[in-house]
């Protein structure tokens, strides 16, 4: 009877077992928070955190670190421009439907030596494993070069980016990452995500936001456009006129 309560227990109590044998990531953010000014030109987060092993014990041969830094999903429609009769024309567009508006991946080696291409594309690791869930109806050549155009246009922008070794490790427990955020960066709640990788397989994943948001006459400014679009519009058509009305009668004046 000892026995057979024994067994049941040891079965019982199996899966948290098998949980406590996994390691465990416990990152941060120096910012969780940041805001956005007239004099804001960039900024740069730190994401770091520590990897718990069972027993405290780290493995003589280290894991991989992944972090990925990803903005709000929204829309947008890629437009192709050529010259036709002397003129740069809109000839031909493609619409996706869920594109980051922010990315960034940092890697302690580059994600082609942790894991396989399926992999990568479950977890999105990568620019070239975004879903960029095209709308549909264009032929696969369209779609991939519409897709690497998009990918092109943010990586410019400075929206898009990949570090290969940009994740350190130290002492196979510690790790740091430095993730820039440039000045015309889209506000919203953003999502850290930090994987543990070993042997090509994600041992671990933890995620963090951070909120990204205009404040002071930026966040009024705004607010007005979103909640009063009418009255916000004829305030900056008379502003617009009263400028230029004045800019005209110095004009005047002086010459």
């Amino acid at each position: 009877m000892r026995r057979r309560l024994a067994s049941i227990a040891l079965a019982a109590l199996s899966p948290v077992l098998v949980g406590a044998a996994k390691p465990v990531l416990v990152p941060d953010i120096s910012s969780r928070k940041v805001e956005i000014r007239y004099s804001f030109t960039g900024a740069q987060l730190l994401l770091f955190g520590a990897i718990l092993y069972p027993g405290g014990r780290a493995p003589t041969r280290p894991a991989d670190i992944v972090v990925v830094l990803r903005g709000p999903v929204e829309p947008i429609v890629v437009r192709e421009k050529q010259k036709i009769a002397g003129i740069w024309m809109n000839a031909d567009s493609n619409r996706f439907r869920s594109a980051p508006s922010f990315y960034a991946v940092a890697s302690s080696r580059p994600i082609s030596q942790l894991v396989d291409e399926r992999t990568a594309a479950i977890y999105e690791m990568g620019l070239q494993n975004l879903q960029l869930s095209p709308s549909g109806g264009a032929l696969p050549d369209k779609e991939r070069r519409f897709e690497a155009g998009l990918l092109d246009l943010r990586r410019r922008q400075g929206l898009y980016a990949e570090h290969p070794n940009g994740v350190e490790i130290n002492a196979s427990v510690l790790y740091r990452a430095a993730i820039s955020i440039p000045s015309q960066v889209p506000v919203g709640t953003y999502i850290a995500e930090t994987f543990l990788i070993d042997r090509g397989r994600v041992l671990a994943a933890a995620t963090r936001e951070i909120e990204i948001g205009k404040s002071g006459f930026e966040r009024f400014v705004a607010l007005a456009a979103r909640r009063h679009a009418v009255i916000y519009g004829l305030v900056s058509v008379l502003l617009s006129l009263g400028l230029g009305y004045a800019a005209g009668a110095l004009f005047r004046r002086r010459f």
